[in-house]
């Protein structure tokens, strides 16, 4: 009786863990579009991209912000260093029961439609769990996916924070159980930096692989 009572807590945990993604997602959309509507407007830079894109365009006036954290064996490693390549940033963290693995999952998916224009692709995952995900255990999960997938995390929560909120990521920690262990939701999208670094397009949570193969086909010839 008790593994029932157990087993159920953990299925409610996790709907209330994918319920709550889909709110941060939304409220991270809202304040992306807010923050780079005003610098658009400002500058009278804002594009629409093909109607075929599957993702909220978005053609900033200025790079991405630089960041460095860190991947395996504890090396510092900066948004920067993939100036040429295409860079997926998705942040998540890898005690996450639904909502992460499903967007690896995608991420996988387009890696493989991609075919050849994969080389010019790089999908980055950062921890928004810098206590739990150490660099190694964070890239042995993130290449389960596919081996030239990278993971990153920061030292402590201020490293991580600084590179969260410019792009509109936000997460919070909560109780879960103890086979859970704390759960953190967080917003769920996956930003898009062309080879230049401009942030060029934000996916919402449910984009499938296929759509992101579709819109990066375009965007690396662009």
């Amino acid at each position: 009786m008790t593994e029932l009572v157990d087993t159920a807590k953990v299925q409610d945990d996790q709907l209330r863990s994918k319920r709550a993604k889909r709110i941060w997602t939304a409220v991270g959309l809202i304040i992306i579009i807010i923050l780079g509507g005003i610098a658009l407007i400002a500058t009278g830079t804002w594009q629409i991209g093909p109607p075929e894109f599957h993702g909220m365009v978005i053609q900033a006036p200025q790079p991405a912000n630089n960041f460095t954290l860190y991947g395996a064996d504890d090396q510092p490693i900066s948004l920067r260093d993939f100036r040429g390549k295409t860079v997926l940033l998705y942040f998540g963290y890898t005690f996450c029961p639904d909502v992460c693995p499903a967007t690896m999952v995608e991420l996988k998916q387009m890696m493989a439609d991609l075919g050849n224009d994969a080389e010019n692709v790089q999908v980055i995952m950062i921890s928004v769990d810098p206590e739990r995900d150490t660099p190694a255990s964070l890239q042995d999960y993130v290449s389960h996916f596919h081996p030239s997938f990278i993971g990153l995390t920061g030292h402590n929560e201020d490293e991580v924070l600084a590179v969260t909120t410019p792009l509109g990521v936000f997460y919070e920690k909560h109780e879960g159980t103890a086979a859970s262990g704390y759960l953190i939701d967080h917003t769920a999208t996956v930003s898009v930096i062309d080879k230049e670094g401009y942030l060029r397009l934000v996916y919402p949570f449910g984009v499938t692989g296929s759509e992101m193969a579709a819109d990066l086909r375009y965007i690396i010839r662009d």
